[in-house]
């Protein structure tokens, strides 16, 4: 598979998982308020069952695609502190494992019943942050030298 093909899934799979990210901790806590208790939970509840039918398959492609581009630098990431790039690119897949525990706590404790208010507001408030930071350190990556 191309490298920019490669690209292209892993952006387009990011997309999807961050902007679904930023609407559940920008949009839906900014109407949690004024909708009100039981309506918010309705909305979570929907909201998750429509996210664990689709984000696996998001998130397959976006490791998967991340994955096989990291193999191109592994020499690099042998030797994560030598370079800014092998550095920021080792941090940047340190968070997204984090996420990805994250996304299989969220759906572990969904399953279970156990996904409370409180959990999903924590854990959707992590990834966001997350994610931020991985976003930030994909361009980095490329920019900053030490």
């Amino acid at each position: 598979m191309s490298h920019f093909v490669l690209v292209t899934l892993h952006l387009f799979a990011a997309i999807m998982f961050v902007g679904t990210v930023f609407f559940e901790v920008i949009i839906l806590e900014g109407i949690r308020k004024p909708v009100g208790r039981d309506a918010i939970r309705t909305v979570e509840t929907a909201i998750g069952r429509r996210a664990r039918r689709v984000m696996p398959f998001v998130m397959a492609v976006l490791y998967g695609a991340g994955i096989v581009m990291a193999w191109q630098y592994r020499d690099d990431l042998a030797h994560p502190f030598e370079s800014s790039f092998a550095t920021l690119l080792s941090i940047k897949i340190v968070l997204a494992l984090s996420v990805l525990v994250h996304f299989i706590t969220a759906i572990t404790l969904s399953a279970r019943g156990k996904l409370k208010s409180r959990h999903f507001k924590l854990i959707h408030l992590s990834v966001f942050c997350h994610v931020v930071l991985i976003v930030f350190l994909a361009k980095a990556m490329f920019y900053i030298a030490w």
